[in-house]
């Protein structure tokens, strides 16, 4: 099953929490939004998923 971290820059209001609670540091606040940084680094943990309060971050499953 192929997974993929998803952010949805229009729902995202930079708030940082996402950032904070990364465990491998891979994602950033850049320009009003969140991106993945490192996209080696992440680990599909789904912490940031979890403690998003806009659903602006997922992870997609196929």
């Amino acid at each position: 099953m192929k997974r993929e971290l998803v952010i949805n820059p229009a729902w995202c209001k930079a708030c940082g929490i996402c950032v904070a609670f990364c465990p491998k540091n891979a994602l950033v606040l850049t320009q009003g939004t969140v991106t993945l940084n490192r996209e080696q680094s992440c680990i599909l943990c789904g912490i940031c998923e979890l403690r998003c309060p806009d659903y602006a971050i997922y992870i997609k499953s196929e």
